[in-house]
């Protein structure tokens, strides 16, 4: 197999270099306190509810982190100002590098 990067031409041999395959965990694992009977209730909500609620609710997640990072920030820098809290979200969600070169320096 050949990849290119910035022009220049690499090989990688699979046979040498072999991707690790790691196994995620089961739902069920993961959600061990839920009773099956509202499991059920919920996939059956999942396969019959319109696409438009269904990205609805996930923008409704989307804001409900967004605010909750808010707060965090809020809670562990008391004094900051507004501006500056937008700032460190802004690091928080792009990455300093990133942030710096849309927002500019920050401190």
């Amino acid at each position: 197999m050949k990849l290119t990067i910035d022009g220049h031409k690499i090989r990688r041999k699979l046979k040498k270099t072999p991707i690790k395959k790691t196994r995620l965990a089961s739902w069920r694992a993961l959600h061990a306190d839920t009773d099956t009977w509202a499991e059920e209730i919920l996939f059956k909500f999942y396969r019959e509810a319109p696409a438009w609620r269904k990205l609805e609710l996930a923008d409704d997640f989307r804001k409900s982190m967004l605010l909750l990072a808010e707060s965090g920030l809020k809670s562990r820098n008391p004094d900051a100002s507004p501006e500056e809290i937008r700032r460190m979200m802004a690091d928080m969600l792009l990455g300093p590098e990133l942030a710096a070169k849309v927002y500019g320096n920050y401190k």
